[in-house]
């Protein structure tokens, strides 16, 4: 049986979406459940699963196409029969020679080059045709010496190439781009910075780090403490958890904590939701997953939606400072940096403590820096005595 192969009904939120690679071809069977198409939406990637067994027979939309909510993408074929040989195909290789590229490779203006000595994938081969590179006189780095795209760069660079690429910019992350310009020509940003004294946090982990991962199956880590700080303070200054609509001020009573997670595919914020009545083991769960499905690519579009207030880790990837940009309806957003052994006055005496700058972002047409200040002195008094966080005090 003939049916249709339609863009699936997106979330109110998302209006469109754009087509990326097929991973499937005309007349190749397919089981049920089996990826056909990425659709690429302003936040996520989504997959188009077959809805049965059989094989696409004629494909409508074609990769960087915009779509919308059931559109058709393809028709296919219910009743096509497997292969004899049935067993998954690894991904086409593009030898180089003189004769047409392999239908599975990217179009070019110039004609890829083929050989059956030389084996290279379809992107390596490409950027070889392009730039007029020999891929004969290139090292493959792949399995059983195939040449990979990175092949031929390296082989340019190393030639004095001044090879340039021009890809389209993803939808995410144009996504990003436009939010955070929004953010910066929307509210009136203020950053105020603090200090906090790790040494706190970091003996109390190292002295049940192996208990809890034990009992709880996840590692301990520092932003389950900065979660729960930031909680603590929001609850006493909850302008910070409010947010702007038109000319009234939405205060809300509860806590929906975004996490900046980095993707492949960019900057990702998974929210925490209610995570004032999550234990300190279930928000290291929960953003746990985060992480590991913000690789993959499998976050839901709902878990990215709304939030009151966000945290970003530069320190992550060595940051010693920043200026955090609200992510909008949001009217704050903490930036944690990275741990640094710094000599300090405490009782008197100079000593050296791990320490951690503070930067949190406001907007200042709803917040005053009395709110801001203090907000952020509680997270770090509270980062830096952790059993008030255990008694809520």
């Amino acid at each position: 049986m003939k049916i249709e192969i339609k863009v699936p009904q997106l979330p109110e939120s998302v209006s469109e979406a754009t087509l990326l690679n097929w991973h499937k071809k005309v007349g190749e069977f397919v089981k049920r459940e089996e990826n056909l198409i990425d659709l690429e939406t302003d936040k996520v990637v989504l997959e188009l699963p077959a809805p049965e067994n059989g094989a696409i027979t004629e494909i409508i939309g074609k990769p960087g196409d915009v779509v919308k909510s059931g559109q058709l993408l393809a028709y296919f074929d219910t009743e096509a029969k497997a292969p004899e040989a049935a067993g998954n195909k690894a991904e086409p290789l593009a030898p180089a020679a003189s004769t047409p590229a392999a239908a599975t490779a990217p179009a070019t203006s110039a004609a890829i080059p083929q050989n059956s000595e030389v084996k290279a994938m379809p992107a390596a081969a490409k950027v070889a045709a392009d730039s007029g590179v020999n891929l004969s006189d290139v090292a493959g780095s792949g399995r059983g010496g195939r040449i990979l795209k990175e092949d031929v760069l390296k082989n340019l660079s190393g030639s004095g190439s001044r090879l340039e690429e021009r890809v389209p910019m993803s939808r995410l992350r144009k996504r990003v781009a436009e939010r955070l310009l929004e953010s910066q020509q929307t509210n009136a940003i203020l950053t105020t910075f603090n200090e906090v004294n790790m040494k706190p946090i970091m003996d109390l982990r190292a002295k049940y780090k192996d208990i809890f991962e034990k009992k709880h199956g996840v590692k301990l880590g520092f932003m389950s403490f900065f979660v729960k700080a930031v909680i603590h303070a929001l609850k006493q200054y909850p302008v910070l958890n409010a947010s702007i609509d038109g000319d009234d001020i939405v205060y809300h009573g509860y806590f929906d904590i975004g996490i900046a997670v980095s993707s492949s595919r960019g900057l990702v914020v998974p929210i925490l939701r209610n995570a004032e009545n999550l234990t300190i083991a279930e928000i290291e769960q929960k953003i746990a997953d985060f992480g590991k499905r913000a690789k993959e690519g499998k976050l839901e579009l709902d878990e990215l939606t709304g939030g009151t207030y966000s945290i970003t880790n530069g320190g992550t990837f060595g940051s010693m400072m920043s200026t955090p940009i609200i992510n909008p309806p949001q009217s704050a957003i903490l930036g944690m940096h990275a741990i640094k052994e710094r000599v300090v006055a405490e009782n008197g005496q100079m000593v050296i403590r791990p320490m951690m700058y503070l930067a949190m972002s406001y907007d200042h047409r709803l917040i005053d820096g009395r709110e801001a200040v203090s907000s952020l002195v509680a997270i770090k008094d509270a980062l830096e005595d952790p059993t008030r966080l255990m008694l809520d005090i």
